[in-house]
């Protein structure tokens, strides 16, 4: 396998791979012994949920470089990969963050963590391009700042699993422009398609934003790399993104999704969940907005998104005892 670089992509494996290889049975216990010894090493550690993390992560390493039997030259190339994933990852962009997204590692924690409850709304990943200190907009406000797209408005209610309004939950909102740019991808240093909100006394919302349009994840770094080199596409499914807070529920974070768009069975991070596409009605620009708003001449789309908190202790009861006990 080659070393990947800036300037040489990476290469899949010469040599085939037996799925299966066979080894002698004094080999084996060799490999287990070693296996062994390494949980063992952290059989000390105080933290009981440490050392049950520290020690499932040892055995399925192992148990995957005995799979594959992987070469010391193959796990060179790992390391390279991971330092530069390090190199190019900076206050502006995670790419530690992306492996993990195309990974599925990402959605996968979301799973588990996160086992849906009754209604409440689904759960998705929370990106790299999250960040803190958005400015606030009242509800009903404008959350683009001038960033280039077709005009959206957003609109819903957030409730508890009762069914009853949820009042001041804080709403974070952020997107890509039409050209699929974030505004920490700007080469300057404005705030544009991000902002929060409160829902109000009957816990509705309503603001508008940009519909969302698909965009690649960065691929000109390691991972983008991978994914050319595994075939497949960076591109990311058409969504908005949500992160959704109460005192005692369950913070959401979560995306909508462009109903018809084509890459909702493809979404290079595995984010797409049936529950959250959602239909972007599109009005001519004849069509006045029910706000008044004025389009400027241009046509503009709609959405309406209800959200569904689950209680804060439900999570909480979900996790792992080892885990309470350690902290």
């Amino acid at each position: 396998m080659t070393i990947p670089s800036d300037h040489q992509p990476l290469q899949p494996p010469a040599r085939s791979v037996d799925p299966a290889p066979s080894v002698s049975p004094e080999q084996a216990r060799r490999e287990q012994d070693l296996v062994d010894r390494v949980v063992a090493s952290f059989d000390d550690t105080e933290s009981p949920r440490l050392r049950q993390l520290m020690q499932a992560l040892v055995r399925h390493l192992h148990t995957y470089v005995r799979e594959v039997r992987l070469t010391e030259q193959e796990w060179s190339t790992a390391v390279a990969f991971l330092t530069e994933c390090g190199h190019v990852t900076d206050d502006k962009r995670q790419e530690f963050v992306l492996l993990s997204d195309v990974l599925g590692v990402s959605m996968q924690t979301i799973a588990v963590g996160n086992e849906t409850v009754g209604d409440a709304t689904a759960a998705t990943v929370f990106g790299p391009f999250f960040v803190d200190g958005s400015p606030r907009i009242e509800s009903g406000g404008d959350l683009t700042f001038g960033a280039k797209g077709q005009p959206c408005r957003v609109q819903g209610t957030v409730r508890d699993l009762t069914g009853r309004p949820v009042p001041g939950a804080r709403i974070e909102v952020w997107e890509a422009d039409e050209d699929g740019l974030y505004d920490v991808q700007y080469r300057d240093d404005r705030v544009a398609a991000r902002a929060h909100l409160f829902t109000g006394d009957d816990g509705r919302y309503s603001f508008w934003g940009l519909t969302p349009t698909p965009y690649p994840i960065p691929h000109d770094g390691p991972v983008g790399r991978l994914l050319e080199a595994a075939g497949r596409s960076p591109i990311r499914a058409s969504h908005l993104h949500f992160m959704v807070s109460a005192p005692g529920l369950r913070t959401l974070v979560t995306h909508i999704f462009v109903d018809g768009c084509d890459y909702l069975d493809r979404d290079s991070v595995f984010g797409v969940e049936d529950s959250l596409v959602k239909d972007f009605v599109r009005h001519s620009a004849q069509e006045p907005p029910p706000d008044g708003r004025d389009v400027a001449g241009r046509s503009w789309a709609s959405v309406d998104f209800d959200i569904v908190l689950a209680p804060a202790e439900w999570r909480a009861s979900r996790v792992h005892p080892s885990a309470r006990r350690g902290r």
